[in-house]
């Protein structure tokens, strides 16, 4: 699968992880079960019961998402289902872009916001060049 369309993935997972603890919820259930609907139809009500079903299992728990185990769980087992629809539908990649830049994101708080993985790195090294790409934090001690 293209990094790319991992990175997205991953990266919905946790949006939409996130919005389920937040008054956002009710339209991540909706935008969710969409895309679901344009790819499975037949398995976007499910979908949408399972998003409520997560919500109910944060916030039972006390956590905001990026907070807890049943939050970074979740985040994870989200991206996993994102990256089947993409696996399948990768025509979907680009309205599940916009979801997340138009309509999730913005209305998520900063600090929501950065937990937020956003990274996409690219690189190709030919010879004996080496590449160097980090999100953080780089210390580099080759000699």
């Amino acid at each position: 699968m293209d990094p790319e369309l991992l990175a997205l993935a991953s990266t919905a997972g946790t949006t939409v992880v996130t919005a389920l603890t937040t008054e956002l919820w009710e339209r991540a259930r909706a935008s969710v079960g969409a895309l679901w609907r344009r790819a499975y139809p037949d398995r976007a009500d499910t979908i949408e019961a399972e998003l409520t079903d997560t919500r109910t299992l944060l916030l039972a728990d006390g956590n905001e998402a990026g907070n807890g185990t049943d939050a970074e769980v979740s985040a994870e087992e989200w991206g996993l289902r994102f990256r089947r629809l993409l696996a399948t539908r990768p025509d979907l990649a680009l309205e599940l872009r916009r979801v997340l830049d138009e309509e999730l994101t913005p209305a998520l708080s900063a600090q929501q916001q950065n937990q937020t993985p956003s990274a996409v790195f690219h690189a190709s090294a030919t010879g004996h060049a080496r590449v160097y790409q980090s999100a953080g934090d780089m210390h580099i001690s080759d000699r």
